[in-house]
């Protein structure tokens, strides 16, 4: 679908996780989500997040693949990897920063979502896309996105290393860019731990 694009606003997720069942739709995936699905500040609301894969530009997935089984398309679409190449190292599931692939055991294969590539190269929207009810989840044009309050972006820094994707993160106006650094949270948790044995 010529020029739309991918958004993600985990503000928007409900946790109706309608999009789990409907990626397991996916022919590509054989009957397994490739949603990731998470709850945010888990001790302290239900607030709940559905991140798809990101596509980055440089796919570190695909960078530490020793089997070269990891391709990303023309197209931007970083592909699950190809069966009768991949050996099940974990590689890139340890290196991707945003933790999206997944290693399937009974398959022996690394797999991840691809923007439902059987759907969206042939003009259809993805499946999680389509049942999402509040747009957490949107595969739309630029200017629909436009009249929301938050801001697209598709930089991402974790600590100095900078990333950008092919799918967009809804973040507030004033940012240009989504930083996520391990260690602060590291810090957060001590602080709480330190604030809780007082």
């Amino acid at each position: 679908m010529f020029g739309y694009e991918f958004y993600v606003d985990p503000s928007r997720c409900i946790g109706c996780r309608s999009c789990l069942q409907a990626c397991e739709e996916c022919e590509t995936h054989r009957g397994n989500s490739m949603i990731n699905f998470d709850f945010i500040e888990r001790r302290e609301r239900i607030s709940s997040a559905a991140y798809v894969c990101w596509h980055c530009d440089e796919p570190t997935c695909a960078q530490v693949c020793p089997a070269d089984a990891i391709k990303k398309g023309e197209d931007g679409i970083v592909h699950s990897s190809l069966k009768p190449r991949c050996i099940a190292c974990n590689n890139c599931v340890l290196a991707c920063p945003f933790g999206i692939p997944k290693m399937m055991e009974p398959e022996q294969q690394m797999m991840k979502c691809d923007m439902c590539y059987d759907r969206t190269s042939v003009g259809k929207r993805p499946m999680c896309a389509t049942v999402c009810p509040s747009q957490a989840l949107a595969y739309v044009r630029p200017e629909q996105i436009a009249a929301r309050r938050e801001k697209p972006t598709n930089t991402f820094y974790f600590g100095n290393q900078k990333i950008t994707t092919k799918v967009y993160m809804m973040a507030p106006a004033e940012r240009e860019a989504v930083a996520l650094d391990v260690v602060d949270y590291m810090r957060e948790e001590k602080h709480e731990l330190a604030t809780t044995r007082e």
